[in-house]
């Protein structure tokens, strides 16, 4: 799928859900789909700085040179925003990755009006920290 069709389908699948207590359960529910991060991959050098929550994210590139991500927080709602942004960011070359504004998206399925203020900064760190690590 394209960067714009796995936007929008993600756009729909929140469409369809009614309430924002909904919305959040559903957020919770893409966290707790994430496969485990290894122990070891738990560290400082994977740590995101500026979360008030604990969080991990692993960008690798494949031999393909697309990126693959992979995350975690100790935090449910913030683990399910590690979820979102894996589906935008994980597989993509790193073109594609630049050209992903995950605001705009967070703005069209409603989350950024929300999320409280720890948890936007927390996703800005996250994101300033993929789009740094997808440009090396």
């Amino acid at each position: 799928m394209s960067v714009t069709e796995d936007i929008e389908a993600l756009v729909e699948e929140f469409d369809f859900l009614g309430d924002w207590e909904e919305r959040y359960r559903y957020l919770i529910e893409l966290g707790q789909a994430l496969p485990a991060l290894a122990p070891h991959e738990r560290n400082e050098q994977t740590k995101v700085k500026g979360c008030v929550s604990q969080v991990w994210l692993v960008l690798e590139r494949g031999a393909d040179g697309r990126l693959r991500l992979r995350g975690d927080s100790d935090a449910h709602i913030v683990k399910g925003l590690v979820a979102l942004l894996t589906r935008l960011y994980d597989g993509r070359s790193p073109e594609e990755a630049r050209a992903i504004d995950p605001r705009d998206v967070l703005a069209r399925i409603g989350l950024s009006e929300h999320l409280s203020p720890q948890r936007s900064n927390g996703l800005a760190s996250m994101v300033a920290r993929i789009q740094s690590d997808a440009q090396s």
